[in-house]
């Protein structure tokens, strides 16, 4: 029940997590670690009854620490195709040997409902959510197996629930995607799993090993149900990545769509961190109903926190699972708001951006008058969008409409950060976030002002301008033009007015007029006396500061390269947030 949730209830498994293979090289503790746990989940639902928990254990051991930890009783219940009323084993590798770059490593993370309902008879794709801190270790996921000599644990897995789905079932291992068709209704399959991360794609042997087990429900749909199951919508997509501070509380929508009249929403099956509470389901539109999550992260939970529901339908009927990580004390990139357009402009992020890991993530340009879209690129792939540093670049050829006005959107995750599964930037829809106008020149118009001087004298005017206006001006409405402009010089000579004076009578005087000559040194004069000189001080001064220059050039740009190498910079956060969460617990 939520009260239970609310309250953080403790869930009574009185056993313990022991040390199963080479506990020599390590001071666990030969009593194990606790199983009791804090409710995350509790569900009722007459088909799914589960109780779901998450305890956080700190130990300090030694670097020689490798020891597979696990969890072995007994008995799994008896509705299952495969393992009904065997024993259950469920086992971690713990490694906390330096990895070749230096650091401990970091384990992969995974998360899923603890039952997910498909039809019968009818071919499945499930996706195993899989993530790593160490961004460039390469995932792995595997069968879990009962042999001992041919896996990493060196132990028994998982018991009776080996192989438990169907034996057509094919897993592809780089993407944890899982293919099969469940053919018995009313029973349970069981799926068993590891996951394991490798240094480099060379590698041979993987530096830890985590479990996942859930189930598979068949059935038959009841007559008269709906022929599309409920699916889940949300404010982000499934499988997004965000960040979110500590101690912030946190507001997530859950959106569900339904199709059919009659068609309504009476369960959530969810999977959730510590602490985080769930509303009751309301329905606020026809075909629409919403649960909210609220939960404020703490200290502890530090890191990638996972969280997973399946909406249950009046007729049994389970949506896909919808799953998205939080990543505790990380930011998500933010689009910073465009406020000055200047010939062109690209998005800029408050962090260092990169591409988004799934496809189906796109950044739109609409018409603002109409709204219709004009021009879509998939930044899961489209090699129009260029991400360097904090910036991100579209290219595009399309020639816009004089005169008109455009706005862009972007989905969630657009922009992704470049930590652990890569924290995702908030949707941006809208408007008057990122508009443009495309200049018409059509509208633009000269005037001339002609005087008449009073004098004899020269002017000098600017002649015609030709214009070619380039209508691929994508952004601010400043277009980029050619112009060849003309000097012309006119000369105007006007006669004075005549004005009468006083005449006065005198002598006269005959003389002679000479002119003198005075030299002007222009500036052009100056230039060609200064060429020669200057042009052989300059070769003297490059000879003499070219190997001062390349020896300055190859330590800056080898000191660059070990401050900004991304490999560096992402182990040094990865090291920093590990001691960081060490010196919190």
């Amino acid at each position: 029940m939520e009260a239970n949730v609310a309250s953080e209830t403790l869930i009574p498994v009185n056993s313990a997590m022991l040390c199963l293979k080479n506990c020599s090289s390590s001071s666990y503790p030969s009593i194990g670690l606790s199983t009791v746990m804090t409710t995350t989940d509790c569900d009722l639902n007459p088909i799914i009854q589960s109780w779901a928990g998450e305890i956080y254990t700190t130990l300090t051991l030694p670097l020689t620490t490798s020891i597979t930890i696990g969890f072995n009783s007994s008995a799994w219940f008896a509705s299952l195709l495969k393992g009904g009323g065997d024993p259950w084993s469920i086992v971690n590798r713990l490694n906390l040997a330096p990895r070749p770059d230096g650091y401990i490593n970091t384990s992969p993370v995974t998360n899923t409902l603890p039952v997910v309902f498909y039809p019968i008879n009818t071919p499945i794709v499930h996706i195993v959510q899989m993530a790593d801190n160490d961004a460039t270790d390469i995932l792995q996921c595997r069968w879990s197996n009962a042999n001992s000599t041919n896996n990493y644990n060196g132990v028994d897995e998982c018991q009776g629930i080996c192989y438990g789905l169907p034996p057509v079932t094919v897993l592809i291992s780089s993407n944890c995607t899982l293919s099969f068709i469940l053919q018995n209704a009313s029973l349970y399959y069981a799926c068993a799993l590891q996951i394991e991360d490798f240094y480099d794609a060379s590698s041979t042997t993987p530096m830890s090993s985590v479990p996942i087990q859930f189930l598979f429900y068949g059935y038959t749909a009841a007559s008269g149900a709906c022929a599309q199951r409920p699916n889940i919508t949300g404010i982000r997509p499934n499988r997004a990545c965000i960040g979110v501070p500590v101690g912030v509380q946190l507001n997530e929508t859950i959106v569900i769509e339904t199709y059919c009249p009659g068609q309504t929403i009476v369960d959530l099956v969810t999977s959730s961190p510590i602490g985080m509470t769930h509303s009751a389901i309301s329905n606020p539109s026809s075909n629409m109903w919403v649960m909210t999550l609220t939960w404020t992260p703490s200290v502890t939970q530090s890191g990638p926190q996972g969280f997973c529901a399946g909406a249950i339908d009046n007729s049994s009927l389970q949506s896909d699972p919808w799953c998205i990580t939080y990543l505790v004390d990380y930011d998500s990139p933010n689009l910073i708001r465009p406020t000055f357009v200047q010939g062109s402009v690209s998005p800029i992020a408050t962090s260092a951006v990169g591409r988004p890991s799934r496809n189906g993530t796109y950044i739109c340009f609409h018409l603002d008058s109409t709204n219709a879209s004009v021009l879509c690129y998939d930044a899961g792939y489209s090699p129009n969008i260029i991400y360097t540093g904090y910036t991100i670049v579209i290219v595009t050829s399309l020639t816009w409409t004089p005169g008109q006005s455009y706005y862009v959107t972007m989905d969630s995750g657009f922009a992704s950060g470049s930590v652990f599964c890569h924290a995702e930037s908030a949707p941006i829809t809208d408007k008057t976030f990122w508009r443009f106008d495309i200049w018409n020149p059509a509208l633009s118009s000269t005037s001339t002002t002609t005087t008449t001087p009073p004098t004899t004298h020269t002017v000098t005017s600017l002649g015609t301008t030709t214009t070619s206006v380039n209508t691929a001006c994508t952004t601010s409405g400043i277009v980029v033009t050619t112009t060849n402009a003309s000097t012309t010089t006119t000369t105007v000579t006007t006669t004075p007015l005549t004005t009468a004076g006083p005449t006065t009578a005198g002598p006269t005087v005959t003389g002679a007029t000479t002119e003198s000559t005075i030299p002007v040194f222009y500036p052009e004069d100056f230039e060609n006396a200064c060429k020669q000189p200057i042009a052989i001080m300059s070769a003297v001064l490059m000879v003499a500061f070219m190997p001062i220059h390349a020896l300055v050039m190859y330590t800056a740009f080898t000191k660059f390269s070990n401050t900004f190498k991304p490999s560096n910079i992402a182990a040094k956060i990865r090291h920093q947030q590990r001691m960081k969460n060490i010196f919190q617990r």
